[in-house]
């Protein structure tokens, strides 16, 4: 069992950046994959990054590589988003995620654990 708490978002001009935190509780932190991901007002959960146990590999959403970086701590059982560039399209409330189970990582029906979802406002 893992809770996890987003922190970081925010109102930010375009081209400014954030960091987003997820902290989560319990010894487990390290045995999970991690993941983020956004959701639009009337829109389905999307996929925006995903970190391994290790932090050894990650893989990105292509409407966001290049602008942001998905990064993990292990000793303060946080995972972190660091979103530079941002658009106004890039407005929506963003969700971290554990536990990947089998199958794609960008699938949300695969993943256990969720946050509560911090809101990233960008204006134009």
């Amino acid at each position: 069992q893992v809770q996890l708490v987003e922190s970081g978002g925010g109102l930010v001009q375009a081209g400014g950046s954030l960091r987003l935190s997820c902290a989560a509780s319990g010894r487990t932190f390290r045995s999970y994959d991690m993941g983020w991901f956004r959701q639009f007002p009337g829109k389905e959960r999307e996929f925006v990054a995903v970190i391994t146990r290790s932090g050894g590999s990650t893989h990105y959403a292509d409407s966001i590589k290049g602008r942001f970086t998905i990064s993990r701590d292990n000793a303060k059982n946080t995972v972190y988003l660091q979103m530079n560039s941002l658009k106004p399209e890039d407005t929506a409330v963003y969700y971290c995620a554990a536990d990947s189970g089998l199958g794609s990582p960008s699938d949300p029906m695969i993943w256990g654990y969720w946050g509560q979802g911090t809101q990233v406002t960008v204006a134009s």
